[in-house]
């Protein structure tokens, strides 16, 4: 942890995420590696976090443990009250869909599909037949409110790398999610149009009141984050 922020815990009321004693292991015929080792924290709805630390120190594994992605050695992880590793594999994509968005470094858009298709996917995907009833719309506002309301029939290969993670924000701010997980959001992105990815990111945060976990390399949006929690070796210090 940063010597500015006191690693987050419990709320009075129940956290939105609770990571009680995760580790994780990885046995090979070299031996076992300890990816994570005793992580514990809480985080309130509509607080900000970011994850830091060196490459290899286990942010990408920890992030993948709280969506559910990846399952820890031992330790729970709850998901706004759900214990996820009490859920088998459906379960967990279900609770998913419902309450998390994602932002990649790579944007994981499909390519054979336009930005605003993109964008309806996971509306469309919904079992709530008035989501997927509107879900044309709704992805068409978001487009215009990241700034593509031109660009909803253009292909992935057609946008540039900063309109591809605009196209990929609309995507996860779209669904309303309760938690935005980023991993390495700017990563293949030039600074300055790093810059403007972050400021919109965390404006679109602040209206839907999300909680937000991102894992960077970038001290200075860290620092824009209320909670650092920096792991070292596998170890929050």
């Amino acid at each position: 942890m940063s010597e500015s922020s006191p690693l987050p815990q419990a709320s009075p009321a129940t956290p939105i995420i609770a990571v009680e004693h995760v580790f994780k292991s990885v046995t090979d015929s070299t031996g076992t590696l300890d990816i994570l080792r005793d992580i514990d924290f809480r985080l309130a709805a509509r607080e900000t976090a970011a994850i830091v630390g060196a490459s290899g120190s286990g942010k990408s594994t920890l992030l993948s443990i709280i969506a559910g992605l990846d399952t820890p050695t031992r330790g729970t992880v709850r998901l706004d009250g759900h214990d996820l590793f009490a859920l088998d594999e459906d379960a967990r994509a279900a609770l998913r869909a419902q309450k998390v968005g994602f932002v990649f470094q790579s944007f994981q858009l499909m390519g054979n599909l336009t930005a605003l298709e993109n964008v309806m996917l996971p509306l469309e995907l919904s079992n709530r037949p008035e989501v997927r009833k509107n879900a044309r719309k709704a992805a068409t506002e978001m487009l215009a409110r990241v700034g593509l309301g031109q660009r909803l029939s253009h292909y992935p290969k057609v946008l540039s790398g900063g309109e591809q993670q605009r196209v990929a924000l609309a995507r996860a701010f779209v669904v309303q999610p309760a938690v935005l997980l980023a991993d390495e959001p700017t990563g293949s992105l030039d600074f300055a149009t790093g810059e403007t990815i972050m400021r919109l990111m965390f404006e679109l945060n602040r209206e839907q009141g999300t909680t937000l976990v991102l894992v960077t390399h970038d001290r200075a949006i860290a620092a824009q984050c209320e909670h650092r929690i920096t792991i070292d070796a596998g170890r929050v210090v």
